[in-house]
């Protein structure tokens, strides 16, 4: 048997996004993050009744971890929002079995996305010597072995989605896989962060017909979030641009000391490794870029700064409608760009395409499809209510057509028909019934782009923090350690 006919014989590890793993609480076995019905996403949104347990308890805090446990990677569509919906991760994982000796070679490593990118890294660096160790040890891979030519054992190849790509940076540095890792495929990291992070936690993004307090709540004590601020010059200043401060976040209302590890220490999660690195970054999407800091309140802009011949210029570079393109990119390193959203860029054909070549080492065909679409909804709509859907990178309105899912059902439930308005394409959505629904915008080249949208009805505006006062035990200060590193 041949070495094309087995497959690759290298060991796999996925590693999801923020939000890209099913969280279990230990004691009952419940599933905390990661349900299959999309109705409880609308439930726990505006009612914030099912986000307790997400909230980090003080022991948590205090860098006592245990009471939640990452199970596997997403099965079935989850939601937030600001960094809105997050496709399963099945389509990639069938995609790197196919092209695997046996299906045994790729392992998901599920993580608790709340914490510290510090304390992934050191995770995912125990699991991925592990793998790698069983993986070679197995009787298959035994086989690949002697039908290799250099006989040489298997080595890791890392594919990473969104958060995952910082956690595996992380991991890399650990001297137990000095060596061991061949290739690194990262999908829409934010190496340099992403200004929505910094929405979530100043205002809770802003503009959503549910209490904004509750997403900014939650997201105020969740490390996991912090390792996400950007870190490039992207706060207005005068005709220019600064970095984020952890200054300027505890004046949003956000924790300064997680601020401070996190921003001190984001350089650190570099790739340092010696491994091959591939770059995908989501683009042609709108997305925020740079942010007004002013007395306590957040602005996101859809532009970020670079220097021009006259100093520094505003341009829209896009990005994937949550990780501005130039977050996604580290220098010398050769970025693919896909037109694709955040949460679904990880499981497009595209991207599925190149990470079978990059664990096969070779290339089997072009890696990006024709076009440059580009789609604006709302992340939130409210129930009964029309909304619009802008598509970009088309010259007419015929090029792309556009259609809405209902994801409980999975029946499409409208076609808005595109037209021009104001020089832009536009469709008008029909009023969705309260749920989860994806909108889709073929143009006929490349994979459609996806984005998720949530439909619900107003919420009580009154007291929007009361859902999420938490009975915890003790202190409710914060004092675990951030930090990308």
């Amino acid at each position: 048997m041949t070495t094309a006919e087995l497959g690759s014989r290298d060991a796999v590890v996925v590693v999801p996004g923020i939000m890209g793993s099913e969280l279990v609480d230990v004691t009952s076995g419940r599933v905390l993050w990661g349900l299959a019905d999309p109705r409880w996403y609308v439930s726990a949104w505006t009612t914030g009744k099912s986000l307790q347990a997400l909230a980090l308890s003080p022991e948590e805090r205090a860098g006592r971890y245990g009471r939640v446990r990452a199970s596997r990677l997403l099965r079935f569509p989850a939601f937030a929002p600001v960094l809105a919906g997050f496709a399963p991760y099945t389509r990639l994982l069938a995609g790197l079995r196919a092209v695997t000796c046996h299906p045994d070679a790729v392992a998901e490593f599920p993580y608790d996305w709340r914490l510290p990118v510090t304390h992934n890294g050191q995770q995912l660096a125990d699991f991925a010597a592990g793998h790698l160790d069983r993986w070679q040890t197995h009787p298959v891979h035994e086989a690949a072995r002697r039908a290799d030519r250099d006989e040489q054992p298997a080595r890791l190849v890392v594919v990473a989605h969104s958060m995952g790509g910082l956690v595996a940076a992380q991991a890399c540095q650990d001297g137990r896989l000095a060596g061991s890792v061949r290739a690194v495929l990262t999908v829409g990291t934010p190496f340099f962060g992403a200004p929505k992070a910094a929405l979530l936690l100043g205002c809770g993004g802003g503009g959503l017909p549910l209490p904004r307090a509750r997403v900014r709540r939650l997201a105020v004590g969740l490390p996991g979030v912090y390792d996400l601020l950007p870190t490039y010059r992207c706060v207005t200043d005068g005709e220019s641009a600064r970095r984020l401060t952890a200054a300027d976040v505890a004046g949003l209302g956000g924790d300064a000391d997680l601020a401070t590890a996190s921003l001190t220490a984001s350089a650190l999660c570099l790739p340092t490794t010696q491994a091959a690195l591939v770059q995908v970054a989501g683009a042609h999407q709108p997305t925020v870029q740079a942010l007004t800091v002013d007395a306590g309140t957040v602005v996101g802009h859809r532009f970020t700064y670079q220097p021009t011949a006259g100093g520094v210029g505003q341009v829209d570079v896009g990005g994937d409608g949550t990780v501005p393109r130039q977050s996604a990119a580290l220098p010398g390193v050769v970025v693919l760009p896909l037109a694709q959203s955040h949460g679904a860029v990880a499981s497009c054909a595209e991207a599925v395409l190149v990470a079978q070549d990059v664990l096969t080492d070779r290339r089997t065909g072009p890696w990006q499809g024709a076009g440059e679409l580009g789609l604006d909804l709302p992340d939130v709509v409210t129930t009964g209510e029309p909304y619009q859907v802008a598509v970009n990178g088309v010259d007419r309105p015929t090029d792309a057509t556009c259609a809405v899912v209902d994801l409980g059902t999975g029946l499409r439930v409208d076609t808005p028909a595109l037209g021009w308005r104001n020089g832009t394409v536009v469709g008008t959505g029909q009023p969705l019934p309260p749920g989860l629904h994806e909108v889709r915008v073929d143009g006929g080249g490349a994979s459609p782009v996806t984005q998720l949208l949530m439909a619900t009805t107003h919420t009580d505006p009154l007291d929007p923090d009361a859902d999420l006062d938490i009975d915890w035990p003790g202190p409710t200060r914060s004092g675990g350690g951030g930090g990308r590193a």
